[in-house]
């Protein structure tokens, strides 16, 4: 098999969709959102059905042609871009966008890859039925794309990361083989579970073609609102009062710090920050009740009230609309923007034990503080699932190379600390290639052994996604 540069026109040949070669046709596809990697490729490829991506990675494999899958291109770590030896392909699903099937008595939709997330949450809503996987980029980013990141969003709380929305998926092995996995069962116990394989992988081992995915009752209400706490350790005594009196309704709890409100204000003046800029920290929680809006708002307003009353909260702010409540929410997922805006920024999206977050929170930022005067502490997150956005910021007035040429020391203070408190330097947005060495630093021997050995499996050739969660060897 040649490993020269082979002649694209067999390529054409070989799949419907579009070839993109022109560099002002690609050039789209070769920079990450976060606009720190840019590589190059000898093609762009954009399939129509699942056949088609098949074919386009049977040529690749016959050639030897790096594969580097990609949905919306919205990842936080490099993980849907090539590298800078041009070698790659880059393999679009854009163009695979149909919803294939809804049945709402499974409480199953099947849709292709391409799909963006809001259109899958649309096409459930006129089911009658709600999608519940719900995160900033919804608007752009791909259902395949949320899979291969194993993506968690704001609704982890209620119904878990998006692999527990997952019945069944579809891929395209490396050599070029359809495994239709698409299976609408709850229970099936025959063998080794191939689904969660590639969920999570980053296309390092096939490509997500279609998938399967769960439905939910639409609820009859929802009730949202801003509490001001003290402190992480004040969000998490919130918490846990808020699962006692809420239970299963309890569907997103996210906790901001001061400066999060206060980066929102400065960038996004059409946002709405009650209490989020005056306040130490403030909880973003709702609760999503199947039985009527009456009972929704009085068991929301008892625990409250109870909250104020245990000196838990400082202050509130309840949606009473629709409106309200959209806004509230524009708020939190509005951060990451007004970070941007603001400047350099370092991100870590890391998770510990919910009952460590106190004490992480506090420490971590102690000895950042202490390390790196003026630095200044961006934390966010869903404190519900124990995965913060626990990001940093150059201090005010300053930036620039000298600030990101600290990254690396930064990263190992907040790293090792993940590392002693028990948690994960990865938590929804994957390894992509950022994470790669730290990875390889912080898991075990045979946590990394038992991962070469899939991987080896898997995609021999080593020409999917390479680079990206694995080293090359």
């Amino acid at each position: 098999m040649s490993t020269s540069s082979p002649d694209l026109s067999s390529l054409r040949a070989a799949f419907a969709g579009r070839l993109l070669t022109d560099p002002a046709d690609t050039a789209p596809f070769l920079t990450d959102w976060r606009k720190r990697w840019t590589g190059r490729a000898r093609a762009v490829a954009q399939p129509d059905t699942t056949e088609d991506v098949a074919s386009v990675v049977r040529w690749c494999a016959q050639h030897r042609v790096p594969v580097v899958p990609q949905g919306g291109n919205t990842g936080m770590v490099g993980g849907s871009v090539p590298d800078d030896s041009g070698r790659a392909l880059v393999l679009s699903l854009a163009r695979m966008k149909r919803i294939r099937a809804v049945d709402p008595i499974n409480n199953t939709l099947t849709a292709d890859a391409g799909c963006i997330l809001t259109e899958v949450q649309q096409a459930a809503q006129q089911a009658d039925r709600l999608f519940p996987l719900s995160l900033a980029a919804e608007g752009s980013c791909t259902i395949g794309g949320n899979l291969a990141t194993n993506a968690g969003g704001v609704g982890v709380l209620r119904f878990g990361n998006a692999r527990d929305l997952c019945l069944g998926v579809e891929v395209v092995t490396a050599d070029g083989q359809v495994w239709n996995g698409l299976r609408g069962l709850r229970k099936d116990n025959t063998g080794y579970d191939l689904r969660d394989l590639f969920i999570g992988s980053e296309g390092t081992l096939g490509v997500i073609t279609a998938a399967t995915l769960k439905l939910y009752p639409q609820p009859a209400a929802r009730m949202t609102a801003l509490a001001a706490v003290a402190s992480p350790h004040a969000a998490l005594r919130l918490l846990e009062l808020a699962q006692r009196r809420l239970a299963a309704t309890l569907t997103g709890f996210e906790m901001m710090s001061r400066l999060c409100g206060e980066l929102v204000a400065r960038h996004v003046p059409s946002a709405a920050v009650p209490l989020a800029a005056a306040n130490p920290y403030c909880v973003l929680l709702e609760s999503s009740d199947p039985h009527s809006e009456a009972n929704a708002a009085q068991t929301f307003e008892r625990l409250l009230e109870e909250a104020f009353e245990a000196g838990i909260i400082t202050d509130a702010a309840v949606a009473a609309s629709i409106a309200q409540s959209r806004a509230f929410w524009a708020l939190r997922e509005n951060i990451p923007l007004a970070q941007a805006t603001e400047g350099d920024n370092i991100k870590h999206d890391i998770s510990v034990p919910i009952s460590a977050i106190g004490d992480f929170v506090e420490r971590t930022n102690a000895m950042l503080e202490q390390t790196f005067p003026g630095i200044r502490m961006v934390v966010f997150g869903h404190l519900g699932d124990g995965n913060l956005h626990y990001n940093v910021n150059a201090p005010e007035g300053a930036g620039g190379a000298r600030f990101m040429a600290d990254e690396p020391a930064i990263n190992a203070i907040v790293y090792d600390a993940v590392a002693q408190a028990g948690g994960s330097i990865s938590a929804e947005h994957g390894l992509g290639q950022l994470k790669v060495a730290e990875n390889q630093h912080y898991k075990s021997a045979i946590e990394l052994s038992l991962m070469a050995r899939l991987k080896a499996t898997f995609d021999p050739l080593g020409i999917m996604n390479p680079g990206k969660v694995m080293p090359v060897t």
